[in-house]
This record gives C-alpha cells, structure tokens and sequence, in this order.
C-alpha cells in the first residue's frame, strides 16, 4: 500500500515505519501515555504485538531475539514507571552490543518538566546506556527519527537507541513522508579497514610461529564466522572466544580451545600467554578476559580488530590496530596472505600437551546430578545445534566449557552486565525468532524467580522453549566467592527455607514440567522435554548444593594463575 503524501496522525505513522523497517514483533505493554498507539494497534494485522508481564521482561526479549536473528528487538511501554522499568535492559543491550529499538511514551509535550502524573524523564535518565536517544517534539519529525532510531541501533557496533513519545505528538496529524536515506552527522561507522593496514596484518600472520586468534561477539553480529573457520583451518591457528563469541568457531572442531579468561579453559590462557601474535577480532579485551593487564599476552605482538574506535587501546595497548567490520576484516585477510607460511604443528603440539595437563573434567555420580552433566548431556542430545539462553552465575560459566557450540548465533547470555533475570525473558525473546533450532534455557533457581511472571507470556503463546531449571538451593556464584574468599560466611544466599515448589509453580502457569534428581533421570526428562513442542516445557534439576565452577582465575591475578583446588584457594596452576 502506497502511504507516502498521505494525512496520518502520530500513532498511524508509528506503525507504517514500523512497516518500512520490516518490523514482525513488538514487545510491550500498555499504559495511558499509549492509549492512542495501542487504539491502533487494535486494527493492525501485519505487526504481533507480544503482551509481556514487565516492561524489563519486554527488553530482554527484544534483545533475545535481536541475538538470534540479527534483526533490531522492538520494545513498546508507557511513560514513567513503565519507561523507567527497561533501564536495566538497556543497559543490558548496550553493554551486550545488540540491537534494539526502544519506545517509550510520554506525558503531553507542555506538562514535561512539571511532575506530571506518570512522568520520567527518561531521556536523561538513559543518556549514558544508548547509543543516542530521542524526545519527539513535533509528529513531523515522527517518520525521520524512527528511521534514523532504527539506523543507529543496527549500524557500525549495535546497540539500543531509545525514542520518547508524548502523547500530543502520537494524536497530531501530519502528511507521511518516508526518509529513503539517512544522514547523520557525526555518526559514520567505518566498514571496511585500512587496506594496508589489513595486509599489514596478513604478513605478520604469514610469518607468526605461535599465532592465536581471540574473536569475540563482533565477528558473530557482522556474518564473519565463516571467514573465520576458513582462515583458522588453512592457516593451522587455534582459536579461542569470549563469552559472547562462542559459537563463531565449532566448539567440537580440533582447533578450538573454547573460552578463555576467569572460567576459560586452561590452555586457552596459557596460549594467550605464550603465542607470539595474538589476533582480537570483534573483541574488547574485557576485564574478565585479561585478569591482570600488564601480565596478559607480554610477549605477544598484538593485532586487533574492532568496528568501534573507542576499544582500541582502551584496556589493553596494541601493536596493530585496525578499524572496521570484523568480516570485512577477515575477508581482506584471506584475500592478502602470501602463499607460504610458517609450520604451526609445534605450536600445535604443545598446545595439546596444555588441553591434557588440566582437562576439564567433572567427576560423575550415579545417585546425585552435578550441573556439569546436565549441560553436558544437553549438548549430547542437541548435537551442540541448539540456541542456548542461560541466565547469570555458575550454570552461566558451565555452559560456557561443556556445551559444544556448534554454529553462531548459538549462545545468548548477559556478558557485560551480568544481569539476572535476563534468562526467562531473553529465551522467550530467541523462541519468536528461531523456528529451525530447539531454544533453551539454562537458568538458576535465583535468576529464576526474577523474571518468573514471564512463564505467563511462555504459556499463553504456546513457545516451545525448553527450561531447564539447576536448583541448588543457593546463589551459586555468590556462594563460590563467599566459599573461597569471605570465610565461608553464606550472608543471604542459601535459598533452601524459601525457594518455593518450582515444578508446581510452573503447572500453575500452565507450563509443562517435572523434575530430575540424579543421572538416568535427567537424561530421560531431557530427551522428553527437547521432543515436546506443543508449548514450554520445564525441567528442574536439583543438583548437589555446593559445588564449584573450575578453573578459575581469583580477582586481580594474571590469567596463567589459575585456580583448581577448592579446599586450598591458594593452590593455582
């Protein structure tokens, strides 16, 4: 239908750009600053509007589906409490570089600053966690600033950019007219790197004897994986990723080394620690990443690739840097390198002789269920081909070293902020987007109960995402610390007296479920769970009460000093 040049009021115009970004779900909840938007959205067919239980459920399903799909999540709330609500998801997302759209409505434009009724000004409020944000003052502007709303939050690194709407604006009336292009001034992402820069790169690769990829989330939002696998298999360099950037390399194939840094594996650290070219694509050197700066990568000649300039040299100083897409990055290395390169296979070798000193390994149990196997067999039954969603702590971690990730576009978790919570919500979010590939959710019992209104939203769309619940009784992570660092002083984290009957909780939301307390029985609740696709499905697993994510890497010490013995926190390897 042809809507340019024709008289429309703000809501109208809302959902016609709405149209024009190729918009399939909304993720909202309505409120009086949007009573006109949701009077239209009455008679609108071609955009699902998804009823959410809380606004900062609404967020982290926008971002979950924005992980799975590479698509911009929409995200739709009122004014005030219902604006102020999304903060942490926000936060969330900008952290995360995912890319999300957030709506806000407002109070009418002459009652702003006057405590209004329901009144927030959100604007100010969530300067510092967007990319940019926008109060619309006038409905002709309406159309321009979706687009560029829209522009932003999916250009150079993703992130979230939020509009404000007042309800005046929503209700006024102007002629449609849709921005083809967009030009912002002052924001120009560079795409493609420096060519000489890139073939600068490509050389020293050539020539490096004990050379190592680190990749990031960057390489996953920008299509890059596999431009990746092809340079890691031809050139023999061993890749190992970040929390966000598992996946963009195949868990299962020889060359990768999976996670490095505080609960990476042990050879991934000391291969960061002893190659001779550390290669970062898509990556910023978190501070989980690279425990104590001055001891990381010394004696590494150290390239790194990021679409956003402010990461280079921002916590670690490189030799080589390179700004733009991480594919593009990639791609002009492939292109660039000589013909003749070094002999990796005692590099190679001595790598392997790391992954067999400290494997990871768990010890199993017939008659009492550890986390570890039940991620384990998770990644058994799925192949490592399901989208995994986890919330935060020691399950988070877990999943990171035993689910062999097989494709990108396959882990979804809260990195940078570490928000519990996140879980429930992000995986209902991944289940609107991926259709192909079981969603599922790993989730503690303390995250759990954050967002657990959200199985209302899980039940009444019938989404077959899988959950699985690892019930310790405990705060696990926190508890771990406590353990190892505070004197075992468990200050409000055991939840034995108070967490409630979680498999009847999930009945009363009218959600599948049922529980598993050692071995056999989880295998079987797994299987029954992952073939059940006529709506939620969750599993309790009530694993044993203490336990311990290893190796780990304690608060301020280098990477290579890792920590495996849990009776003495000062025994590291």
């Amino acid at each position: 239908m042809h809507t340019s040049g024709k008289k429309m009021n703000g809501s109208e115009i809302f959902f016609e750009c709405l149209r024009r970004e190729n918009v399939e779900y909304i993720f909202g909840y309505p409120g009086g600053a949007l009573l006109k938007v949701y009077e239209t959205l009455y008679d609108v067919q071609d955009i699902k509007h998804i009823l959410v239980r809380h606004e900062q459920g609404a967020t982290h399903m926008a971002e979950g589906y924005a992980r799975a799909t590479g698509k911009p999540g929409v995200v739709l709330v009122t004014s005030g409490p219902g604006a102020t609500n999304t903060v942490t998801g926000i936060s969330n997302a900008y952290m995360d570089s995912s890319p999300m759209v957030v709506f806000t409505g407002q109070v009418v434009s002459n009652l702003i600053g006057n405590d209004a009724f329901q009144e927030a000004d959100i604007v100010g409020i969530t300067r510092p966690i967007t990319k940019h944000n926008f109060l619309v003052k006038d409905v002709k502007d309406l159309a321009t600033t979706v687009r560029k709303a829209f522009y932003l939050a999916s250009q150079g690194r993703p992130g979230p950019v939020l509009v404000d709407l007042p309800k005046d604006v929503l209700s006024s009336e102007c002629i449609f007219n849709w921005p083809e292009k967009i030009d912002i001034r002052g924001f120009k992402p560079t795409i493609k790197g420096h060519e000489n820069q890139i073939k600068k790169a490509a050389k020293i690769i050539a020539k490096a004897k004990r050379p190592l990829l680190y990749v990031g989330g960057g390489v996953i939002a920008s299509e890059g994986s596999e431009a990746l696998r092809t340079l890691a298999i031809e050139q023999d360099i061993p890749v190992t990723m970040t929390l966000q950037g598992l996946g963009a390399f195949p868990g299962s194939h020889p060359l990768s080394m999976g996670m490095l840094g505080m609960h990476g594996t042990y050879w991934a650290n000391q291969a960061v620690n002893n190659c001779d070219l550390l290669i970062s694509v898509g990556a910023r050197f978190d501070d989980r990443v690279t425990g104590k700066i001055d001891k990381f990568a010394t004696h590494a000649y150290k390239i790194h690739n990021d679409i956003d300039p402010t990461n280079i040299d921002k916590n670690i100083k490189v030799d080589l840097p390179v700004v733009g897409d991480s594919r593009h990055f990639l791609e002009g290395v492939l292109k660039a390198l000589p013909k003749t390169r070094e002999n990796r296979q005692p590099w190679l070798e001595e790598i392997a002789k790391w992954r067999k000193q400290c494997p990871l390994a768990y010890v199993n149990d017939d008659k009492k269920l550890k986390t570890e196997f039940v991620i384990d067999e998770v990644s058994r039954q799925t192949e490592g081909s399901a989208v995994v969603v986890t919330d935060v702590g020691q399950h988070q971690m877990w999943t990171a070293q035993y689910y062999k990730f097989a494709n990108p576009r396959s882990i979804i978790t809260s990195g940078g902020l570490g928000t519990m919570g996140y879980g429930l919500p992000a995986a209902i979010g991944a289940a609107f987007g991926v259709h192909d590939r079981p969603v599922v959710l790993f989730c503690g019992d303390g995250g759990f109960t954050m967002n657990i209104q959200e199985l209302v939203t899980a039940a009444h769309y019938k989404l077959p995402v899988k959950l699985f619940l690892i019930n310790n009784n405990f705060l696990g992570m926190v508890r771990q610390w406590q353990e190892l660092f505070h004197q075992e002083k468990y200050s409000f984290t055991d939840l034995q007296q108070s967490n409630p009957d979680f498999v009847r909780v999930a009945e009363a939301f009218g959600v599948k479920a049922m529980s598993a307390t050692n071995p056999a029985e989880a295998k079987r609740a797994i299987s029954e769970a992952l073939d059940y696709n006529e709506g939620p499905a969750l599993v309790e697993f009530k694993v044993i009460k203490k336990d311990m994510v290893f190796p780990m890497v304690p608060a301020g010490a280098p990477i290579s000093e890792m920590l495996f013995d849990r009776l003495n926190p000062n025994t590291m390897v």
